[in-house]
């Protein structure tokens, strides 16, 4: 029998993801504790569910020494972006309106977090890609699950050429890889190739949701 462990680690990776990446909005209803906000503190585990069980879908694929330095690297830059991120924005949310503050959080934190992103995914895909495909409708939900993820992400977080750039290469990648496990790249990366450019052409630049009231 195939060992699946690698699918269902994956699969937990990818849930995980779209829900840790979105705590800041999903959480903004439990309001402030002291000085800062529920969501803030509950944003800590965010590395911990994503990285880890991304490190478990490694393991239990048997990847190499290479798929694992990949992984190394985006996991520190991951850290280190999320982390200057969450302090940041926790900093902005107690006393808006101070431009360092902004560029930690928006510019810096954001793009070294979804950079990270991108390596560890990498990772994943250069370790399981090559795998047999589960049938598309098990792993079709984890998948649109990182599509919205990624876009809403590459948007909200103002990275929209860098992510537009990189779901394009996954793309790609799946496409490649369209007989073995890689093909979920297509779903995963494609819809935000399509929803990124959409937005872009149609507000003619990449403004954050945000600003257009829609959060």
């Amino acid at each position: 029998m195939d060992d699946r462990r690698p699918e269902h680690w994956l699969t937990a990776c990818a849930l995980l993801y779209g829900l840790t990446h979105h705590i800041g909005f999903g959480l903004a209803w439990l309001g402030t504790v002291g000085d800062t906000r529920w969501a803030d503190w509950a944003d800590i585990l965010t590395p911990y569910a994503v990285l880890l069980t991304a490190a478990a879908a490694l393991h239990t694929g048997r990847a190499d020494v290479r798929c694992w330095a990949l992984y190394l690297v985006g996991a520190v830059t991951y850290v280190e972006g999320h982390g200057i991120h969450l302090a940041a924005n926790s900093v902005g949310n107690d006393t808006p309106g101070i431009p360092v503050v902004h560029l930690w959080d928006e510019v810096v934190g954001h793009y070294l977090w979804y950079a990270g992103t991108a390596l560890v995914f990498a990772a994943l895909a250069r370790a399981l890609a090559a795998r047999p495909a589960p049938p598309m409708r098990y792993a079709l939900i984890p998948a649109l699950v990182v599509a919205v993820t990624w876009t809403t992400n590459s948007l909200e977080g103002g990275t929209a050429v860098m992510g537009l750039v990189i779901a394009a290469a996954f793309t790609v990648w799946g496409v490649r890889a369209r007989r073995h496990l890689g093909r979920t790249l297509v779903p995963a990366f494609a819809p935000a190739v399509v929803a990124l450019a959409v937005y872009g052409i149609w507000h003619r630049g990449f403004p954050e949701p945000t600003e257009l009231g829609w959060i």
